[in-house]
């Protein structure tokens, strides 16, 4: 059978999905990914620091202006909009199907496109708080402040509720994470190296019946697929449509 039909096929059969995405499921929405090519991780910087190194916890701590110059310019891409890919993905809970994004990205775009059960590994840049006192702000604000965001209640720094280099997941997400891979049906991987741990070990949980691989490059885990798809995930979604 034609691996596209067989995709078709299993997710039509399928009564719970879990989508497990990576960056790259939004590079057809403008945004960079990491390790790829013309990723984030291989752009010349002007200062003499690596992009891995000022999303850490401790350049934020030390060198907070520098790092939030590089933060609103490269990781709040507030204007961009889901893609097909993300749609996709978001309809099938209409088709009674219970689906559950597990997502490593922090670019809210799963939930602009009305997935409803999405548990962010890494966080989400909608969310920011003041170290200080607490208090929540939105991206709009944290975008738009001159230098480093300051609190306007007391006064301290905000920080954006996204996983630093250096810092840990939330527990919480992971055990949501390990309960949804084994309690479900089918895996779908999508745009992700499966390099970064320790999300990439979540998969090593997953008790179901169907592993698919959606990802421009190969993969350490593409071996123990069911399927496999070294393309973009729009193209391969245009195909089962």
């Amino acid at each position: 059978m034609d691996k596209y039909l067989k995709l078709k096929q299993i997710i039509d059969e399928s009564k719970s999905i879990i989508l497990f995405s990576g960056a790259g499921i939004s590079t057809e929405s403008g945004i960079k990914d990491f390790r790829s090519e013309n990723g984030l991780y291989n752009e010349k910087l002007s200062i003499n620091v690596s992009p891995e190194e000022i999303i850490s916890h401790s350049f934020f701590i030390n060198h907070t202006k520098e790092f939030y110059d590089y933060y609103k310019e490269k990781m709040m891409p507030l204007n961009a909009k889901p893609n097909l890919a993300h749609y996709y993905f978001a309809n099938l809970e209409k088709k009674n199907k219970r689906v559950i994004v597990i997502t490593q990205n922090i670019d809210g775009l799963h939930q602009k496109a009305n997935s409803t059960n999405v548990i962010e590994l890494h966080g989400s840049i909608y969310r920011n708080y003041c170290t200080n006192c607490n208090k929540s702000f939105d991206a709009e604000y944290v975008k738009n402040s001159i230098g480093i965001p300051r609190c306007d209640k007391c006064n301290g720094i905000i920080k954006p509720d996204v996983v630093l280099y250096e810092e840990g997941l939330n527990e919480y997400d992971i055990q949501l994470a390990i309960a949804a891979m084994m309690t479900s049906e089918t895996l779908i991987i999508v745009g992700t190296s499966l390099n970064v741990y320790p999300a990439s070990g979540l998969i090593r949980y997953f008790k179901g019946k169907n592993i698919i691989l959606i990802n421009k490059q190969k993969t350490p885990y593409d071996n123990i697929c069911d399927l496999v798809f070294n393309e973009n995930i729009v193209d391969v979604i245009k195909k089962i449509q």
